[in-house]
């Protein structure tokens, strides 16, 4: 029983190290995107699956197709890419440098827009602080209605004698009609 267990042992492991020698690789495509640009198209790639998972029919709106968007912003064609997707996966070492890149990227970003949301509820705060301080300011200058209605009349008193002034003046350029019958 023991030696048969150890044949079927032996058997599995000769077939097993058989099978794993002279793996052939792809050849490196003619048409291979390369690494700085593979990192772009893989970045804005997570992107556009975040907005997607994000808020799917706000993206739907836009009309965009998020595959054809791709191949058109990076010039590239579905086969291109996945032939490229294909090489560097099977270059285990660039394809994890490839993904390092893009995974620092999306994180670069996120610490990128966190701040500036803190910022921008930094200022949405200082407004309604400012607003608030205002308000308070405004509640304490309560003007009383008698000195409000002796400013009015005082500006209203201004404004007859902006006018009376204003027909003297024009009475000087222009005598009255009555005078001017006289001279005739």
């Amino acid at each position: 029983m023991i030696v048969n267990h150890r044949n079927t042992l032996l058997l599995l492991l000769l077939i097993v190290s058989v099978s794993c020698q002279d793996l052939k690789r792809s050849e490196k495509p003619k048409d291979l995107i390369p690494k700085d640009k593979m990192i772009d198209v893989l970045t804005e790639i997570s992107l556009l699956h975040a907005a997607r998972n994000y808020n799917k029919q706000k993206l739907e709106a836009t009309g965009i197709n998020p595959d054809t968007y791709i191949y058109e912003k990076f010039d590239i064609d579905s086969l291109q890419f996945e032939r490229s997707s294909d090489w560097y996966s099977e270059h285990y070492d660039e394809y994890e440098g490839i993904y390092d890149s893009v995974k620092n990227r999306v994180q670069f970003m996120k610490n990128k827009l966190d701040s500036l949301r803190e910022i921008e509820v930094k200022i949405e705060d200082s407004i309604k602080q400012l607003k608030k301080d205002s308000i308070e300011a405004l509640d304490s200058l309560k003007v009383n209605p008698k000195f409000r209605d002796s400013l009015k009349n005082d500006s209203n008193k201004r404004r007859d004698f902006e006018d009376l002034k204003r027909k003297r003046i024009d009475s000087l350029i222009e005598p009255p009609v009555s005078t001017r019958e006289e001279v005739n």
